[in-house]
């Protein structure tokens, strides 16, 4: 389909809690080729529906060369101490930030037939569930920093080029 424009932080549909995608809907297909094709684009390692401006619930993901999509994501399993991690966001563009994020993560949902979906790993792809799940449910990764590299972040994020 297409590689779709990424919306930025402080547009409203990333602070949106996502729609579940109804079962047999036959636009979900666009939407998954969109997610797809957009998460193929190098040094991409996730994008979230809303963060292509379309409030459902699903995401595509590109870890380790695998390249994949899960609709109506749920975040069911997180394991092992957290770690502080550099984390970047495509709506958030040139930055990255130090964020705590478990080691292990399980996402459950349904691919484009509705057939059960299961995903899990660690490092990037478990960093990449929590972060694309947390999208879905209209929260952005800045908002788990500590409070005082949360300030540090929210200075150099208005002094960006891109911020409005």
């Amino acid at each position: 389909m297409a590689v779709r424009q990424i919306r930025l932080f402080g547009d409203p549909v990333l602070r949106s809690k996502c729609d579940t995608v109804p079962v047999g809907d036959p636009r979900a297909a666009g939407l998954i080729a969109d997610l797809i094709d957009t998460v193929e684009v190098p040094g991409r390692a996730g994008v979230a529906a809303n963060q292509i401006g379309v409030g459902q619930r699903a995401f595509s993901y590109n870890v380790d060369g695998v390249v994949g999509y899960v609709i109506n994501p749920v975040l069911v399993e997180v394991s092992g101490e957290p770690e502080l991690v550099d984390e970047g966001c495509l709506s958030v563009p040139g930055f990255y930030f130090p964020r705590l994020r478990y080691p292990f993560a399980r996402v459950t949902g349904v691919d484009l037939a509705g057939e059960p979906v299961e995903l899990s790993g660690d490092g990037l792809m478990a960093q990449a569930l929590q972060h694309e799940t947390d999208h879905l449910d209209g929260h952005l990764f800045i908002e788990g920093l500590e409070p005082e590299a949360k300030r540090d972040a929210m200075k150099l994020i208005r002094q960006s080029e891109w911020w409005a």
